[in-house]
C-alpha cells in the first residue's frame, strides 16, 4: 500500500471532502473548504502525488471548462486499495472486504468456538486470510466489537464476551502482519453513516441501535461526538417509564428492560413458560395475539420516546435506527410516531426517522470505515 501518512490537518480536511463527496471540481472543493484556489493547488499537489487523489477530465468538459480553463475534477480510485472489517458477536465473526469507498465486494462469517481472546483472534485472522484470497493485500483491518474500547486498541470491557483489558488489536496484528483499529461496534456503525450512508452531509445526526443491547451515536458538526460511557450500555439507566417492566438486565422501566431483544423475549417467557424468539413475536403482535401485542406495544412506546428526548434535547436533522431489532418499526412504527409527535412542542418539525434494515455485516462495513480513517487519513489518529 502507498504511505500516504502523515497528512496535514488541511491536506485531510481536502482528502476526506473528496472521499466522502467528490469527484469534485476544484471550484467546488475550494468552496467547500473555504480555501482560495492558491491554497487548494498547494495542498491537493501532494495528494496527488502520492496517489491518494486523482484527477480525471470531466466527460462534457464541464462549467470550468467552457470558461476557458481545463476542468479537472479530484477524487479517489476506489478499488486503489482494500480494507477488512470485522464485527464481533458473542457466537460468530461477521466479515466485508470494502473499496476506499467502502463498497462491500465480499463478505463471510464464521462461528465462533470459544470466547478466549486468542481464540477470537485466530478467527478473525483466518476469516481475513478467506476474504483476502485472490485479491491484494489489504491496507488494514477494522473490528468492531460491543463494549468499551481504549485507544482503539484494547477492549476494556465487553459483557458479550466476558472480556477485560484485551489487547484485541495486538493480538490480531501479530497474526496477521497487518494494520489493526479497533472500535466500539457503535460507534464504527455511526462513523460510516456519517460519511458514506445515511448521516452525510448533515452537520447534526443521530444513531440509535436496537438488539441484543441498545447503542447511541451523536454527531454535531458532521463529526461523531465520543464519550466516557461508549460501550457501557447507558440505556439501562435510560428509565423512559418508571412503571415498566423489571428484567435481570435493566433498572425496572429502562430503555433495555423495554426494548432489547433479549428483555423482549424474557419478558413473553415469564408471562407465559414459553420460549419465543423475537421474530415470532412480533409476527404474533401483527398478528393480535394478547401478551405478544402488549410487549410489543410497550416497547413501541419505548422507543417514541427515546427517539423524542433524543430529538428535543440534541436536536438532529435526521435519527437512524439500525440494529437487528428494528423489526418493531415494521409491527408498530405508527405507536412509535405518535408517541413521539406526544412527547414533542406541538408545532415542532416532524423527526426525521430513518430506519436501516441491517445484518452484522454492515456493522462490519462500519469497522472497516474506521480502518479507512485512521489507517488511510489519520482521522483521529491515535
Amino acid at each position: 500500500m502507498t504511505d500516504w501518512l502523515p497528512l496535514s490537518p488541511a491536506e485531510r480536511s481536502v482528502a476526506i471532502e473528496a472521499l466522502v463527496h467528490g469527484p469534485l471540481s476544484r471550484t467546488e472543493l475550494a468552496r467547500r473548504l473555504g480555501l482560495s484556489q492558491g491554497s487548494l493547488t498547494r495542498l491537493t499537489k501532494p495528494l496527488i502525488e502520492s496517489g491518494l487523489l486523482v484527477e480525471a477530465a470531466e466527460p462534457d468538459g464541464g462549467a470550468e471548462a467552457r470558461q476557458g480553463r481545463p476542468s479537472r475534477p479530484l477524487g479517489v480510485v476506489a478499488d486503489s486499495c482494500s480494507f477488512l472489517g470485522f464485527k464481533i458477536t458473542a457466537d460468530r465473526v461477521y466479515g466485508v472486504v470494502t473499496t476506499l469507498r467502502s463498497e462491500v465486494v465480499a463478505r463471510l462469517d464464521r462461528p465462533l468456538t470459544g470466547h478466549g481472546p486468542d481464540a477470537v483472534a485466530d478467527v478473525v485472522v483466518r476469516l481475513a486470510a478467506d476474504l483476502a484470497k485472490g485479491r491484494p493485500v489489504p491496507a488494514g483491518i477494522g473490528i468492531g466489537v460491543g463494549g468499551l474500547v481504549r485507544e482503539r486498541a484494547v477492549v476494556a470491557d465487553s459483557p458479550f464476551l466476558g472480556w477485560r483489558d484485551v489487547p484485541l488489536a495486538a493480538l490480531v496484528r501479530d497474526r496477521s502482519g497487518l494494520p489493526v483499529v479497533v472500535e466500539n461496534d457503535v460507534a464504527a456503525l455511526a462513523e460510516a453513516e456519517t460519511w458514506f450512508g445515511a448521516g452525510r452531509g448533515l452537520d447534526r445526526f443521530a444513531v440509535l441501535t436496537i438488539g441484543a443491547g441498545l447503542g447511541y451515536g451523536l454527531v454535531l458538526g458532521g463529526r461523531r461526538v465520543p464519550f466516557a460511557e461508549e460501550g457501557r450500555a447507558p440505556g439501562r439507566y435510560w428509565i423512559v417509564d418508571p412503571h415498566g417492566p423489571l428484567t435481570p438486565d435493566g433498572a425496572r422501566g429502562s430503555a433495555v428492560s423495554l426494548l432489547t431483544i433479549p428483555s423482549i423475549e424474557y419478558q413473553i417467557r415469564a408471562a407465559t413458560g414459553r420460549d419465543v424468539g423475537y421474530e415470532d413475536i412480533l409476527a404474533g403482535a401483527a398478528a393480535g395475539e394478547p401478551m405478544a401485542a402488549r410487549v410489543v406495544g410497550e416497547a413501541a412506546r419505548a422507543l417514541g420516546v427515546l427517539v423524542a428526548q433524543i430529538a428535543n434535547f440534541a436536536l438532529p436533522q435526521k435519527i437512524l435506527l439500525a440494529g437487528e431489532g428494528v423489526g418493531l418499526m415494521d409491527v408498530a412504527g405508527a405507536t412509535v410516531r405518535e408517541t413521539v409527535r406526544a412527547h414533542r412542542h406541538p408545532l415542532a418539525e416532524p423527526v426525521d426517522l430513518e430506519t436501516k434494515v441491517s445484518d452484522f455485516h454492515d456493522w462490519a462495513r462500519g469497522a472497516a470505515v474506521l480502518a479507512i480513517q485512521v489507517l488511510v487519513l489519520g482521522e483521529g489518529r491515535v
